[in-house]
């Protein structure tokens, strides 16, 4: 079932792509992709979940895992962007629907695709066995960073007082992006729930893809860049603080 799986799954990313974009259009706010990359995700699991062999248990778990982890986001990200303007990664894409839709959102529906492969292969698993609940608790780890530090960082900004300055107390006293590194541990958990077969195995390609895109892609070097210009004592903190792994801060000499 995984190849019906597959092929269902290629057409509803791409549908929900479109429509997504004709929302887009409607609102005049091309940042609309930022919610539909997470509940892109859920969307995913719920329609791989009825077509997949693999348990009912285990099938309920990776979907329950995935939905929360993406819907969350989802959520977090549209109260986020709707107090905000517009993106201006978006207006920085050369001017024209046809490339804001191939460029923006076919390539994130891609890119949603290939990294919800472990997510698709783990419905037709043969259980979950220890590397699953191996996988669950990366997975639980990952979604309290992420969680904590989006938290942490929303009531950092809400306070005026915060205003130019570099938030350095929380889990980002240990590492800069402790939600990058969490929706990182949340995609390897979710990796480790298909390794109960082979072909789930094989797809370890995906959480590597994310883990690079957020720790050197568009995630990290892009929102350094911009930080760097606008928050004085950005330097120092890089300096003494792990940019993506939790560690202990590096203690710096005083000049």
């Amino acid at each position: 079932m995984v190849t019906v799986t597959l092929l269902v799954t290629a057409a509803v990313t791409l549908v929900a792509a479109v429509v997504t974009f004709g929302i887009a259009l409607a609102r005049r706010r091309y940042d609309t992709i930022d919610t539909f990359w997470g509940l892109g995700f859920a969307l995913v699991a719920a329609v791989a979940f009825p077509l997949g062999d693999g348990p009912q248990p285990l099938r309920l778990v990776v979907l329950a895992l995935t939905a929360v982890w993406g819907v969350r986001l989802a959520l977090h990200l549209h109260l986020r962007n709707h107090r905000l303007p517009e993106d201006p990664r978006y207006a920085r894409v050369p001017p024209g629907r046809l490339r804001m839709f191939v460029r923006v959102y076919l390539f994130q529906a891609v890119v949603l695709y290939f990294v919800s492969l472990p997510v698709q292969f783990a419905m037709d698993g043969t259980g979950i066995g220890i590397l699953g609940w191996l996988g669950v608790a990366v997975w639980a780890i990952g979604f309290a960073f992420e969680t904590a530090g989006d938290e942490q960082l929303r009531r950092f900004k809400a306070n005026p007082a915060n205003r130019g300055r570099v938030l350095d107390t929380g889990l980002w006293r240990y590492t800069r992006h402790p939600n990058y590194f969490g929706d990182a541990c949340v995609w390897w958990g979710l990796y480790l729930l298909a390794c109960s077969t082979w072909p789930g195995a094989a797809t370890v390609l995906s959480p590597v893809a994310m883990t690079f895109t957020l720790a050197r892609g568009t995630g990290k070097p892009m929102l350094e860049k911009g930080m760097a210009k606008t928050r004085p004592g950005y330097a120092e903190y890089v300096e003494r603080t792990s940019g993506f792994f939790p560690l202990p801060p590096k203690k710096v000499a005083a000049r």
